[in-house]
């Protein structure tokens, strides 16, 4: 948990970002988000009057698998629209999946026409979609982006990101008080479903006016003429993929302990959980801030910038297994989302070093790993959370643990830093040097 355009800031080259466009960019990021985190809640409500039994076990398991077909849509859509838009451009790939993504609310306004098989169809076709628009961002940005600022703006993207994910509840909440004021006012009763899906659809369809004003020309791309070095990018692309998809795995059973625990430990109120999510998301938003504010990842060597991160977040799996009391928990929940928040955006950062004309299927490789360790990840944890209790969370650092040390037995494997391929005097180089 992470691309366009170009308009000089000063002091900038001519192919690199405005300021506006590198916004409505991130601010993409930021509404499809959003829109996730608001969305799930709603999901029970409109399973209720369409089942006939309406057993709070069922809708539970519904709601499960809703939450698993979206993640479908996104593994099979990441990749395909990378290979797209190495083909057909970014910007065209990310508009379709604006406006598809758009498409798929709208129709969740009627989810009794839909039925439960449409509902299905529907966040199938939401994620499968959103694959289009979050691998296309940071693709985008890396392609029209000085390497000297690409750290920051990466880091910049996964901020946003995480603000979406905070900000889908609140728009819930917003709904709600809308609805209820309207009620008071004496107006007609209002659901807050269709204003939060109304209101998702209406930020979608916004973000695609204004990507259209602003979106930069494709930059002119030519065929590698340098094989050797691109099986060198394509070897780390799939490594990074690899550890992409092993965070993930480990930050979505993380998560999803976090609730469990609360189910196995009265002492643990609601509150607590909710506020151990807070914790995660501020923390990683710091680290974001961090890497944004100081170009760590610009100057320190990446691959020890990683293995930082995933012995900060194996700790911190290890402080959650032992439970000796709250103060462990809360210190346990900031070293795992510290190290996962160092892992996720260094791994966006290199994987921005892939050819230009490997970027879509490099990105959309990131997204599908992503999906599927979430994937993997919550099913794992809550299978055997019931059967290792507490102890579950020690367990999640083990895929931290056999990367760190494949990485020492074979440090050829770990994802470094290209150095720019040889260029005439007259270009400009857009790749990280060593």
């Amino acid at each position: 948990m992470a691309t366009l355009t170009s308009i000089p800031l000063a002091n900038t080259s001519p192919g690199d970002l405005r300021r506006m466009q590198l916004a409505w960019l991130a601010a993409a990021v930021f509404v499809v988000s959003a829109g996730y985190g608001a969305l799930m809640p709603l999901l029970p409500g409109w399973l209720r009057p369409l089942m006939t039994d309406n057993d709070p076990t069922s809708v539970s398991r519904h709601v499960g698998y809703l939450s698993g077909i979206y993640t479908a849509g996104v593994l099979v859509g990441a990749p395909l629209w990378g290979l797209l838009s190495d083909r057909f451009g970014r910007a065209r790939v990310l508009l379709l999946g604006l406006l598809g993504y758009v498409a798929s609310l709208v129709s969740l306004l009627q989810p009794t026409w839909a039925g439960v098989i449409g509902i299905y169809a529907l966040r199938g076709a939401t994620g499968f979609f959103v694959a289009a628009v979050v691998p296309m961002v940071p693709a985008l940005v890396a392609e029209h982006t000085p390497p000297s600022a690409r750290a920051r703006r990466f880091a910049w993207l996964g901020a946003m990101s995480l603000l979406g994910f905070l900000f889908g509840p609140g728009l819930n909440a917003a709904a709600d008080r809308l609805a209820r004021l309207a009620a008071f006012g004496g107006g007609p009763a209002w659901s807050p479903a269709p204003l939060v899906i109304g209101l998702s659809a209406a930020l979608g369809a916004l973000m695609m006016l204004g990507l259209v004003l602003t979106l930069p020309s494709a930059p002119s791309s030519k065929v590698s003429e340098q094989p050797e070095r691109d099986r060198e990018v394509g070897g780390q692309s799939a490594t990074l993929w690899l550890i992409n998809g092993a965070v993930m795995f480990v930050l979505a059973g993380f998560e999803l302990g976090i609730v469990l625990q609360g189910e196995q430990h009265p002492e643990l109120s609601s509150r607590d959980i909710s506020l151990m999510f807070a914790e995660c998301s501020l923390v990683m938003l710091a680290i974001n801030a961090l890497l944004f504010f100081t170009g760590l990842l610009e100057r320190a060597d990446p691959r020890r910038v990683m293995g930082a991160g995933m012995v900060l977040a194996a700790a911190g799996l290890g402080m959650l297994a032992r439970h000796a009391n709250e103060a462990w928990m809360y210190l346990g929940v900031s070293f795992t989302a510290a190290g996962t928040g160092i892992v996720l955006p260094t791994v966006s950062y290199l994987a921005a070093t892939s050819a230009r004309h490997r970027l879509g299927v490099a990105m959309g490789g990131l997204a599908a790993a992503a999906g599927l360790g979430q994937t993997l990840g919550s099913a794992a944890m809550g299978w055997l959370f019931g059967a290792i209790a507490q102890d579950s969370f020690a367990w999640l650092a083990l895929p931290l643990l056999v990367i760190l040390a494949a990485v020492l037995i074979r440090s050829g494997w770990w994802p470094a830093r290209l150095a720019p391929p040889p260029q005439s005097p007259s270009s400009t180089s857009t790749e990280f040097t060593p």
